[in-house]
């Protein structure tokens, strides 16, 4: 098939030359480092706020232990929920969230930003360098988001035996030590850095993709093209790493509300726990809620954080005009 214009040429099947080609090609170019965190972090608060009943459910179908607790369904889950606690029940944790998504995500799309551009050396459509761009942004981010996501997961708990942030917090350092909020960072690590590999590369090349087929309807800096893209990046990442969010989900509410202990933080001793104790489905238990949660969040967090990005983009240009 032909293409329409040499603009839409796989830039990757060319040779990278500087020129007014390349800037084109490299959206929002010229953001501060700054610029790069505070739009992260507006991405990070907006998906998660937007998303967070879905991820409470998420954690509540992912915890369950039996026999002890029975394994709930996403419709069981959504209406034990409503019926106990009520629509403030799916909100709980929220506080959690929100201390530790707008930092963990301006970490991870600066580093992100500027990683992809050191790897790519000259070629935006990179996808090698989209994928490992997003597997360093994440080993950064979640060293920062680790601590609050096991806070958050907690709290997310029915019945949890804690009254807030913290209190979970200063329970938590207290009775099981400094280490209990890293449980899961090793296993964290691990699950995201596949997510975002296929994440990153994913949405490029959708996004390209989109670019392409429709150039007169859909452009780089389309809201609709954002949001498509993230959408399918989002259900694909999730789809495949469910095991391993099961086995984060274990490791960081062990010991709380009936869940499971694990005598170590390796991640083939609780998937074998797991598997033993519920088969191989276990390791699949809440990829429905989980992939209801990333395909909208990656929408609305790229949707919100490519805005953001061309709110500064003309922000600057105005100041250089001036």
């Amino acid at each position: 098939m032909a293409d329409a214009s040499p603009k839409f040429h796989p830039q990757d099947l060319l040779p990278p030359s500087p020129g007014p080609a390349v800037e084109v090609a490299v959206a929002h170019d010229g953001l501060s480092f700054w610029q790069f965190m505070v739009a992260g972090s507006i991405a990070g608060l907006v998906e998660h706020t937007a998303m967070f009943p879905v991820d409470t459910v998420k954690t509540r179908m992912q915890a369950q232990a039996p026999p002890c607790q029975p394994s709930l369904s996403l419709r069981q889950a959504v209406s034990s929920i409503l019926r106990t606690e009520g629509p403030l029940g799916f909100y709980r944790g929220i506080g959690a969230m929100g201390l530790g998504a707008g930092p963990a995500h301006a970490v991870y799309f600066s580093v992100y930003e500027i990683s992809k551009e050191f790897l790519s050396r000259g070629n935006p459509n990179n996808p090698v360098a989209h994928a490992s761009s997003g597997v360093l942004a994440t080993v950064a981010s979640d060293a920062v988001f680790t601590p609050m996501d096991t806070v958050k997961q907690r709290l997310q708990l029915r019945s949890s035996p804690y009254k807030g942030v913290v209190d979970c917090v200063g329970r938590v350092f207290r009775e099981e030590g400094f280490r209990a909020f890293y449980a899961s960072y090793r296993t964290t690590v691990v699950m995201n850095a596949p997510f975002t590999a296929v994440h990153f590369a994913t949405y490029e090349a959708a996004k390209r993709g989109l670019t392409e087929v429709s150039p007169d309807s859909a452009d780089d800096g389309s809201l609709v093209v954002h949001a498509t893209a993230g959408a399918a990046a989002g259900a694909l990442a999730a789809s495949v790493t469910t095991p391993l969010d099961v086995i984060k989900t274990q490791l960081q509410c062990q010991g709380v509300c009936g869940c499971e202990r694990f005598s170590s933080s390796s991640i083939m001793t609780v998937a074998r726990a797991i598997m033993k104790r519920d088969g191989y489905g276990g390791l699949m238990r809440g990829w429905k809620p989980r992939m209801l949660f990333h395909a909208p969040a990656a929408a609305i967090c790229w949707s919100a954080y490519e805005s953001s990005k061309s709110f500064f983009q003309e922000l600057n240009n105005r100041d250089r005009t001036q």
